[in-house]
């Protein structure tokens, strides 16, 4: 129990640090080849610059966003950091939770579950499984799907056109904060641009005064060019690449929760359903059979207790 929940934290850790190393090494590239050509770092601390790019940069984020997209946004970026949790771990400690759902279910009948489905968050059952319990949408997608097969009036196949509108829908919501970064991250350059523009006009309005003045105020100018550039295609957009490429791992948990119902509503015994659900994981992090049964023989306490 102790080295499963050691595994968790270390691949936590791992995926926090791959993130914080990836901005580093660009920085670092960047700023470490400019030194090797001479150049002086304090001409690239230009505040008003970076006024004018965040600044429209934030604007137009706002323009073009409902608020709860900026808050999603600002929350997916804090999730880059924390990495995937869709790890082998994570789907081992879900096979089990649905094992022992229809194990349950097989033995006492779908009627004993409903008072499980109804209230969820205080269901013994899936209080087991803390990591399943907290994640609210997958909870009450699981929890409603099988409601409708309580209520008995619904087929397989009317169920499954059910599961993958919802999930459908959950994906398109899901892919707003990164569609609004990468929004951003496109307009940087343009920005970078009218900083520049702007730091041109200037310039022209020194023209005439000493030399070293006016080379300040052009190389201020060029910075503004530098950063909207290195914002978008070194900082934002492969953060929004990475923010699209953590809701296509959500979308194939859902896609694995809808292939486990899906078996269980046509009436196959719990281990099939499982197994189903086992193959519909990307193999990158699929457990084996072997480790499948293992984990829902074994008995023990969730490994996702965080």
């Amino acid at each position: 129990m102790f080295d499963r929940v050691l595994s968790i934290k270390v691949s936590s850790f791992r995926n926090y640090m791959f993130a914080i190393i990836g901005i580093l090494v660009v920085l670092g590239a960047i700023i470490g080849g400019y030194l090797m050509e001479k150049g002086n770092l304090l001409v690239l601390l230009q505040p008003a610059e970076l006024v004018i790019i965040g600044g429209a940069a934030i604007g137009t984020l706002l323009i073009a966003n409902p608020l709860t997209t900026v808050i999603r946004l600002l929350k997916g970026m804090i999730g880059i950091l924390k990495g995937s949790r869709y790890t082998k771990a994570f789907y081992l400690d879900q096979l089990k939770m649905l094992n022992e759902v229809f194990t349950y279910a097989r033995k006492h009948g779908m009627q004993k579950l409903e008072g499980d489905i109804e209230d969820p968050e205080k269901s013994p059952l899936f209080g087991k499984f803390p990591a399943f319990a907290k994640d609210h949408h997958a909870l009450y997608f699981f929890c409603d799907t099988m409601r409708m097969s309580i209520a008995g009036s619904v087929g397989p196949f009317e169920m499954d056109q059910l599961m993958e509108l919802d999930i459908e829908v959950h994906h398109h919501e899901a892919n707003e904060p990164a569609a609004a970064l990468n929004t951003v991250a496109d307009a940087l350059p343009g920005l970078g641009i009218v900083a520049a523009v702007l730091g041109v006009v200037v310039t022209m309005g020194a023209l005439g005064g000493p030399p070293e003045e006016i080379g300040h105020k052009v190389a201020a100018a060029l910075v503004g060019t530098f950063l909207g550039i290195l914002l978008c295609y070194g900082i934002f957009g492969p953060m929004a690449a990475y923010m699209a490429k953590l809701n296509d791992a959500e979308h194939q948990y859902y896609n694995f929760l809808r292939v486990a119902l899906l078996a269980s509503f046509r009436g196959s015994a719990p281990i099939l359903c499982i197994e189903f659900a086992r193959r519909a994981i990307p193999n990158l992090v699929r457990p084996s059979f072997k480790d499948m049964e293992k984990n829902c023989k074994g008995g023990g306490a969730s490994s996702q207790a965080a």
